[in-house]
C-alpha cells in the first residue's frame, strides 16, 4: 500500500470507528460512505480498507448478510442496560417524536404565513395600487359627470318611438322575404331557368339583380 493511500486509511478509522460508535446500529461500506463522504471527503477505497481493518483489529465487527457485509459497533463496549433504563430511553423517545412533530407542525403554518406574506403587496405597492385606482375612479367620476351635464339624451318617448320603427321594419322585412322566395312558384320558375342556365345560381342572380340576405351576411332579427 503506497504511503498517501495509507494515510488516507488510517484517517479514516479514526472517523468510521467514532462514527460506527456514535450511531450504534449497523451500516454497510456503501451507507457509510454516503453518510460521511460529503462531509469528509472520504474515498470508498479508503472506507472500504478501513472497515476491515477495524473489524481484523476488533475494535469493531462485521457480519454477512447474504453477499453483503454489514459493519457495527462491538457491544461489549457499552454498559448494560436494565428494563427500567429501557423504559426512560423508550419515554423520552415518545417525548421527543411528539415535539419534534409539534414543531413540524409550527414549521408548516409559519411557512405557510411567509408564502402569504411573500405574496402580498408590499407598502410601496400598496400605495401606488392605491393612488392608480384613485386616478381611474377621478376618471370615472369625470366621464359620469360629462354624461349627466349632457343635452341630447334619448327620452323614454324617442326610444320607444325607435323600437315601434324596428319592429315595423322587421315585419315588412319578413313579409317581403316570404313573397320573394318562399312561394312555390318563385322556385320553379328559378329551377326551370336554372336548368338550362351554364353558370352557377349565384352568377345567375348576380346577372339579373337579384339580391339576397346572404350576399350581405345579413340575418332577421328575433321578433
Amino acid at each position: 500500500m503506497s504511503k498517501g493511500r495509507a494515510e488516507a486509511v488510517a484517517g479514516a478509522s479514526g472517523i468510521l470507528l467514532r462514527y460506527l460508535q456514535e450511531q450504534n446500529r449497523p451500516y454497510s461500506a456503501q451507507d457509510v460512505f454516503g453518510n460521511l463522504q460529503r462531509e469528509h471527503g472520504l474515498g470508498k477505497a479508503a472506507v472500504v480498507k478501513a472497515l476491515d481493518q477495524l473489524a481484523q483489529q476488533g475494535k469493531i465487527k462485521e457480519k454477512m448478510y447474504g453477499k453483503q457485509k454489514i459493519y457495527f459497533a462491538d457491544q461489549e463496549q457499552f454498559d448494560m442496560v436494565s428494563d427500567a433504563d429501557l423504559q426512560v430511553l423508550d419515554a423520552k423517545i415518545v417525548a421527543l417524536t411528539a415535539k419534534v412533530q409539534s414543531l413540524q407542525q409550527s414549521c408548516r403554518h409559519m411557512e405557510a404565513e411567509l408564502k402569504e406574506l411573500t405574496s402580498a403587496l408590499t407598502t410601496p405597492e400598496m400605495q401606488k395600487e392605491i393612488q392608480e385606482l384613485k386616478k381611474e375612479c377621478a376618471g370615472y367620476t369625470e366621464r359620469l359627470k360629462n354624461i349627466k351635464a349632457a343635452t341630447n339624451h334619448v327620452t323614454p318617448e324617442e326610444k320607444e318611438q325607435v323600437y315601434r320603427a324596428r319592429q315595423r321594419y322587421c315585419k315588412e322585412w319578413r313579409k317581403r322575404k316570404r313573397m320573394g322566395f318562399v312561394s312555390c312558384q318563385a322556385t320553379e320558375l328559378f329551377d326551370a331557368i336554372l336548368e338550362g342556365y351554364p353558370k352557377s345560381k349565384k352568377q345567375f342572380f348576380e346577372e339579373v339583380g337579384i339580391e339576397t340576405d346572404e350576399d350581405y351576411n345579413l340575418k332577421l332579427p328575433d321578433p
